[in-house]
């Protein structure tokens, strides 16, 4: 991701995951309000001193373990693969993603940008950039490299054995670009990606092994010139699990679709995501996630699909076959509907998911108020970012029940508040993880922490 001029705020640092203001109407859904229990976060020390920032990398998987990825930012050493078993309270060192991949004197595979896709006793995921090079004050893709390394030489498509432990390699992004947005379509055994910065579109056959690249999905990307051909790139896919269609939208608002075997994606014709609820964007601009949705998941039971825009912090639903996009609630915390304001965090946030009880968790932000003022950031960013400081709260929204319940702020037992946070699990018996700063032993790192409610 592209992410420069992140404000650093004394005490507790700004937030990359939360808050989306607004009214609280909510077109017939339950509002039942903030819950009498609150939550209450416990931070983990996985063993990895130097771990950066993660968004999405965590999962629960049929073993009823978390795996997650923790971020690295250095150019020498790799993301870190882990595994946490709630059955024992114990994290499980399983791979450094560089090694994994069997590279080596190569800028790292830092980072895990996507969720991780379980088939068939195996977990699929991709591997990302960590190390940036500062050009034009924003943080891109490496073209120079330290002295004695080769060039980030592209993410992978890798595939985690749960049994045996073994990583496999499947293939490469082509034109050194790492892997951003992943979804698969398990039926018909294919990985779908997007890179980043430029935004390929990638179709993986696992039957064949073959890779094909379908081109940039959205003008230059983020590697354009901003005002002109700079796009942001969707961070979250789906796949129609009836046909097999993966969609996906574009800074502009338009949503498009793709099966294997077609020459491109295609733009879906009559639905778009430019609602006047989600607000007026210049796509053109960096500070924002713009028209696209942030995050979106399938839904069988009623073959749709549910996401949530960035910073409106709206929920949606959106029909394929019926060429709709309908609102559903706001979703964001409960001060946060009453402010009316939009997000602090300017691209919304990624800590968006179903549970197994039919229920969407979602961790967003919630304004603070300080003598009875709301504390507010700065009104404008150059990229996505948090503007200012603010709560982090789990929101809860049971989809047959249209039932919306925020559980009040996060905090550790000492006090702090969980920030930086964009990425989520929920575990067989309800408990959130994540992964967010804090302090270690005087340092602040980012790190397991695991959200239960006392």
């Amino acid at each position: 991701m592209k992410f420069n001029q992140i404000i650093i705020l004394s005490g507790v640092l700004a937030f990359l995951a939360a808050c989306a203001p607004g009214q609280s109407s909510s077109q017939g859904a339950s509002n039942v309000g903030a819950s009498t229990a609150k939550p209450v976060a416990k931070a983990y020390f996985s063993g990895f001193a130097d771990a950066h920032d993660t968004y999405n990398a965590i999962s629960t998987a049929s073993d009823g373990k978390i795996y997650y990825v923790l971020s690295s930012a250095k150019y020498d050493v790799g993301g870190q693969f882990y595994v946490y078993d709630p059955a024992t309270d114990r994290i499980t060192f399983i791979a450094d993603l560089s090694e994994a991949v069997h590279e080596k004197q190569c800028i790292s595979q830092g980072k895990s940008h996507v969720e991780f896709y379980e088939h068939d006793g195996k977990l699929y995921f991709a591997t990302h950039v960590g190390y940036y090079e500062i050009i034009e004050g924003a943080e891109s893709l490496p073209q120079h490299a330290p002295e004695g390394y080769a060039l980030y030489p592209g993410g992978h498509f890798v595939a985690y054995d749960m049994k045996s432990g073994e990583i496999e390699d499947l293939s490469k992004a082509p034109h050194g670009e790492g892997i951003i947005t992943m979804t698969m379509d398990k039926q018909r055994g294919h990985l779908y990606g997007i890179t980043w910065p430029k935004g390929y579109f990638l179709d993986y056959d696992l039957h064949t092994k073959q890779l094909k690249d379908l081109g940039m999905i959205s003008e230059q990307g983020e590697a354009g010139t901003i005002g002109k051909d700079y796009r942001v790139i969707c961070r979250s896919m789906f796949v129609d699990s009836r046909d097999g269609t993966v969609y996906y939208s574009v800074a502009e608002g338009d949503i498009y679709g793709y099966r294997s075997g077609m020459n491109a994606p295609e733009k879906i014709e009559c639905v778009d995501m430019r609602l006047d609820y989600f607000g007026a964007y210049d796509y053109t601009g960096a500070g924002s996630m713009s028209y696209n949705w942030r995050k979106i998941f399938w839904y069988e039971p009623e073959n749709v699909a549910y996401g949530v825009h960035g910073n409106s912090g709206y929920l949606f639903r959106f029909d394929p076959r019926a060429k709709t996009v309908e609102i559903v609630e706001r979703i964001v915390s409960e001060p946060s509907r009453k402010s009316g304001m939009y997000d602090q965090f300017s691209y919304g946030y990624l800590g968006f998911t179903l549970g197994k009880d039919q229920t969407i968790y979602y961790l967003t932000g919630g304004p603070i108020y300080k003598d009875g003022q709301r504390v507010k950031g700065v009104d404008k960013i150059a990229m996505g970012a948090a503007r200012g400081l603010e709560n982090l709260h789990l929101v809860t929204f049971n989809i047959p029940k249209k039932e919306y319940k925020d559980h009040g702020p996060v905090f550790y037992e000492n006090g702090d508040i969980p920030t930086y946070v964009n990425s989520i699990a929920v575990g067989d018996d309800g408990t959130v993880y994540t992964l967010a700063r804090f302090v270690h032993e005087g340092e602040e790192i980012e790190d397991l922490v695991k959200i239960e409610l006392k």
